[in-house]
């Protein structure tokens, strides 16, 4: 099963090694007062760091109040 993950990382890895390659135009992003330029692949990489960050914060909030909830709870 090691070996699949690997691959797959492997895969996704070469995936985004492409895609920088190939979006090498630097385009403008305005959002909510907040501008930028830059190339393609580093906006995308950037807000997808962003969701990244935002999305484990969430899911570890949520994982920490599920746990609570059941300490607070006691044994039925």
């Amino acid at each position: 099963m090691r070996w699949l993950h690997l691959c797959v990382v492997v895969v996704f890895a070469l995936a985004i090694v492409i895609f920088l390659l190939q979006n090498r135009d630097v385009v403008a992003l305005e959002f909510l007062g907040f501008s930028a330029r830059a190339p393609v692949a580093i906006l995308i990489a950037g807000v997808y760091l962003i969701g990244a960050l935002t999305g484990g914060s969430l899911f570890a909030l949520l994982r920490r109040s599920y746990r609570g909830a059941q300490v607070a709870e006691g044994p039925r």
